[in-house]
This record gives C-alpha cells, structure tokens and sequence, in this order.
C-alpha cells in the first residue's frame, strides 16, 4: 500500500511556444481527432493521485480537459524546467511524474516503470533511455529537488539535461519500445503519424 510520501503528482508539460508548429499551441492540436495533450493526460491520470496540466495560454481550452492547469512561475517561457518546477510547487506528494504534451503513444505502464525504478533504486531521478539517448522530459522525480531546480533556474540556467546529472539519476531502459518516445513537433510529423497509424 503507498504510503504519503510514496503517492505521486503528474503534470503534462504543454507551456511551451511551439515555433516549429507554427506557433500553434502543440498540446491543442488534434491527434486522430482529439487533441494531443488528451492522451497525455488520459496515461498520466492512471499512475498519478493529482494531475496539473501546465501551460501558459489557451487556459480555458486546456482547462476542458478536466485538470487544473497551473502556468510557469515567470512569463518568459523557460522551458520544461520552469513547467517542473511549477508544478513541484503545488505538489503534496514525494514523487513528481513528468511527460510532455506531445507524445501520444506513451501509455500508463511506460510511466509506472518510470516511477517505480524510482522508488526501487532509491535515486533523485529517473529519466527514460531508449537505448541511444535520454528523454529528459519523462521523469519520475523526487520533489524535494524543488530548492535544487528553483537554485538552478534563478542562475539562468536552462538546460534540463544538466541539471537531471546533477543528481542521483538512473536511466530507464526503454529500448525494447523506443517508439513510444516519438513526438510531433511539426504538422508534417503529425500529419505522417496519424498516416502510419491507419496503416
């Protein structure tokens, strides 16, 4: 049975500017006929007892989602950690689950492995490897690394990859189903994702 300190808030990260997509907002955008962040939200809301959706515009659209959505703490889009940090600062719980808006074959079981090498290994972080490189925005992490990433971020650092090397971090080997990890940055990608899909 989880104890407090083992419960686990998840956030899907959807604040940032997404030039590459025409400056659409990404996590609005439909995949297969429902917005993209929708399958984020629907993975993340079966591992996590509270959900945040972040983002920074179109509040009320992601709003019909059906989760609070909490925005970065400054208004100069900083990037996924501003998004983390965020939400670690409305978290009651140990454990902060991370996926970005863009990624709609991830399902729950890629994130309860995520978060349980956390627990397993007793590490800060974990953070998926599909065998050739991380994924710096699927993390199950630790939300006592707040003061950390608040330290890191007010020097005027960005760089998620450095700051997870930071700490106690173990990489979560997902090479067997690295496809899971394909995101959609351009409506070319989506509109070829949703092609591979109806093949």
């Amino acid at each position: 049975m989880m104890n407090d300190q083992n419960k686990v808030t998840g956030v899907v990260l959807a604040g940032g500017l997404a030039r590459r997509m025409n400056n659409q907002d990404k996590g609005l955008v439909d995949y297969n006929n429902r917005p993209m962040a929708s399958y984020a939200v629907d993975a993340i809301a079966q591992v996590a007892s509270t959900v945040f959706i972040n983002a920074n515009r179109n509040i009320a659209e992601y709003k019909k989602l059906g989760y609070p959505v909490i925005s970065d703490q400054t208004d100069s889009f900083d990037g996924p950690l501003a998004g983390i940090l965020s939400a670690m600062s409305h978290a009651e719980t140990g454990i902060l689950c991370v996926m970005p808006c863009d990624s709609p074959l991830i399902r729950a079981e890629h994130l309860t492995q995520l978060i349980d090498a956390l627990t397993e290994n007793n590490v800060d972080i974990a953070v998926a490897f599909d065998g050739e490189r991380i994924h710096p925005v699927f993390l199950a992490l630790k939300t006592s690394l707040q003061a950390s990433l608040t330290q890191y971020l007010e020097q005027g650092d960005r760089k998620i990859d450095l700051w997870l090397f930071q700490h106690n971090v173990i990489k979560v080997d997902f090479s067997d189903d690295a496809d899971v990890f394909l995101n959609i940055n351009t409506l070319s990608e989506l509109n070829a994702m949703e092609r591979s899909k109806d093949v």
